[in-house]
């Protein structure tokens, strides 16, 4: 129904009140929470072995301390975000429907936004959370049954890339995160059997967990390495940890190689110049090449996607924009965005497909779930063999406290993204139809028309090759 959906996406883009601390933390006050460390090298990663290439090793350590964590909060609120108009009924496709009903070529690459299967780390919040739902909330529910209502969403994708907001791990963590009495720091550690749900959550296809992130480093430097133990002991890949491109080979043969970039661990995504270097590097060795990114601002606030830098919580936090322009210029056929905790635009670039932010897809735990937090999507694109992308699609969620998601039939996140790309992205914005099918930019007929979209010309530059001693991370 018509009103319904209106008043659903009304209350996703409204400015409302913060529902707990944790939505809206004054920025000084958040500085004197968390423990800092000092800015990373301008080149790519965190980390690196005394006399190494600075891009090279897998096996360094990473540099000491914490960045400050955004605890969810809002930060400075931009101009409000549209309140999209209710679009024409339209059939949505059948779980595990294909974009089109001719042949896809290239594999299908699917992804969503942030995902926490619980934490460890303290589960004081479910006597809170308890107290306001009227029942009994379990601090660890089954994590494979947390994912089990997404699992129709991701069975006909080909590789599945989710962002793993959290370290994971059990027993006693060696370095606090966060000081004492903070109310604006959080550390999220979920249980070990959080692993291997994530590896089987696209039902026996290969799943590639991105742990370059705000909190994957929440129970320390030995949680980060020990979350990326648990994901490969589990069938999971790896992508974030270095500035190598993590390669994964389909059911049908295909190689999509993958990375991560983000501005808290790992490779840099503010410095743009290492971006190009490190897809460029990729592209010369893989023909489809997925980039991912945690990074933005945070909370209702954020919705808006702006071209210039986002300082969130006294934090640089990157252009958007700019990243995702800089890795589709260097060879990259999608870039997936999550760190925002809301939906955002998608665009196409240049034969590519961004999409600025994949919102919640599942937090189970102490978050602020108020709409629009509370959505989320998973997004699938088609990636054609000679260039660009065939086709894609946009598969709204949206969760319950304390973090129950579920495909939403409405469409909603579908609608927000659409409304907010005609704002943000006027001549370049993709379409997006309520039931999740997307189209170009001056697409004729119905939304979600298929065909080549935008083959991507060949570069008349040099690409970048590898340096001499890079290695990957020792298994």
């Amino acid at each position: 129904m018509k009103i319904p959906l209106l008043a659903a996406i009304a209350a996703a883009v409204a400015f409302a009140v913060p529902a707990r601390a944790q939505d809206t933390v004054p920025p000084d006050t958040a500085r004197r929470d968390t423990q800092s460390i000092p800015p990373a090298p301008k080149d790519t990663v965190r980390f690196g072995k005394r006399g190494a290439p600075a891009d090279s090793a897998r096996a360094a350590a990473p540099a000491r301390g914490v960045l400050a964590d955004s605890a969810r909060a809002h930060g400075a609120r931009p101009r409000r975000a549209p309140v999209p108009r209710a679009a024409p009924p339209s059939p949505r496709p059948r779980a595990g429907a294909r974009v089109s009903a001719r042949a896809r070529p290239g594999p299908r690459v699917c992804a969503g936004g942030d995902v926490t299967l619980g934490t460890n780390l303290d589960t004081t919040w479910v006597f809170t959370s308890s107290g306001r739902l009227g029942r009994r909330v379990p601090a660890f529910p089954s994590p494979d049954s947390l994912l089990a209502p997404l699992k129709p969403l991701l069975v006909d994708a080909d590789v599945a890339l989710l962002n793993v907001e959290s370290a994971i791990g059990e027993g006693p963590v060696g370095r606090r995160k966060c000081a004492p009495n903070s109310t604006a720091c959080f550390a999220f550690r979920s249980p070990v059997a959080a692993a291997g749900a994530l590896g089987r959550a696209a039902g026996g296809k290969p799943v590639v967990g991105n742990v370059t992130n705000n909190h994957a480093r929440d129970a320390g430097d030995s949680g980060w390495y020990a979350t990326m133990r648990h994901l490969e002991g589990a069938g999971a890949r790896v992508t974030g940890a270095d500035t190598l491109a993590t390669p994964v080979v389909t059911a049908a043969g295909d190689t999509v190689a993958f990375l991560g970039f983000s501005p808290f661990i790992g490779p840099d995504s503010r410095n743009l110049a290492a971006v190009r270097r490190h897809v460029a590097r990729a592209a010369a060795r893989y023909r489809y090449v997925v980039v991912n990114a945690h990074l933005g601002a945070e909370g209702r606030g954020a919705q808006h996607t702006p071209n210039r830098t986002e300082i969130f919580l006294g934090e640089d936090r990157g252009n958007s924009v700019a990243f995702a322009h800089a890795a589709i210029d260097a060879g990259a056929r999608v870039v997936f965005g999550h760190g925002p905790h809301v939906m955002r635009a998608a665009e196409w670039y240049r034969g590519g497909l961004i999409f600025y932010s994949l919102g919640n897809l599942l937090t189970y735990g102490p978050f602020t779930l108020s709409d629009p937090m509370n959505r989320g999507a998973i997004a699938c694109a088609d990636l054609g063999p000679a260039g660009g992308v065939l086709g894609a699609e946009l598969r709204s969620t949206r969760q319950t406290p304390p973090g129950l998601a579920r495909p939403d039939t409405a469409g909603v996140a579908a609608t927000l993204v659409d409304a907010l790309g005609a704002q943000d992205f006027p001549a370049t914005a993709a379409r997006v139809a309520t039931n999740g099918v997307i189209s170009p930019p001056g697409a004729t007929g119905a939304p979600g028309a298929t065909g080549p979209i935008g083959a991507r010309p060949a570069p008349g530059r040099q690409v970048a090759r590898p340096r001499a001693g890079e290695q990957r991370r020792p298994r």
